[in-house]
């Protein structure tokens, strides 16, 4: 299984974000997550559509909006117009979910779900049929620099077994308290993406992370 590095920029200079991207890149990442809070949903702001547009032009690699506000609906279609090919909502904000993966999908764009440490994964049985990405966060959501809950893998490893009985082609990620000493329970529990923020900036070696990160979710890899 194909893992992918997928870098938050919640940490990131947000001075120079476009430099940031090209640095991400230059890194080997595999794609950029935009952390887009409203201060409801989740207790923080972030950036908006527009900062994300401005990005677009600075890099190839794709970009997935994770929309941590509440209504999303009414803000999804600005998003995909910036540039993110990948919109992920949380089942706690969308009263009618379905319609809302639905409607990703009209607008042209892939359809993730997120849910929280305390949500069901049955939040998610119903609409497996729209998913590209199925995201289990391993954090509660608002802030980076949290650190990883080891509890959320044995959810991990069900959200595996509800994607390999949907026989479709799903994206199973994990966001938060990513590093190279967490990310091998994670892997090992079924994930083949996995955001990573605070790990990638505070080192000063993006690209020696990176690397780090990809052995480590690769053991096997690692021991070639």
């Amino acid at each position: 299984m194909s893992k992918n590095i997928v870098a938050s920029v919640l940490n990131a200079d947000l001075g120079c974000l476009r430099e940031v991207c090209t640095t991400l890149e230059r890194a080997g990442v595999d794609g950029v997550q935009w952390d887009v809070m409203d201060g409801h949903f989740v207790p923080n702001l972030t950036v908006g559509a527009d900062v994300i547009a401005a990005c677009r032009s600075t890099t190839m690699l794709p970009f997935e909006a994770h929309l941590m506000i509440e209504a999303p609906e009414r803000y999804m279609s600005d998003y995909i117009d910036a540039g993110c090919e990948t919109v992920i909502v949380h089942a706690e904000a969308c009263p009618h979910l379905h319609g809302t993966l639905g409607r990703i999908r009209e607008l042209g764009a892939k359809a993730g779900v997120a849910i929280n440490p305390s949500t069901s994964l049955e939040a998610c049985v119903h609409v497996a049929g729209l998913l590209d990405l199925l995201l289990v966060m391993t954090v509660n959501p608002g802030f980076g620099g949290q650190s990883y809950i080891a509890t959320m893998e044995p959810k991990i490893a069900a959200a595996r077994k509800l994607i390999e009985s949907s026989e479709r082609q799903i994206a199973l990620e994990v966001d938060g308290g990513i590093s190279p000493e967490t990310i091998g329970g994670a892997a090992a529990a079924g994930a083949d993406r996995f955001v990573v923020g605070s790990a990638l900036y505070k080192s000063g070696d993006p690209a020696g992370v990176v690397k780090a990160l990809t052995q480590s979710s690769n053991p096997s890899d690692a021991a070639v």
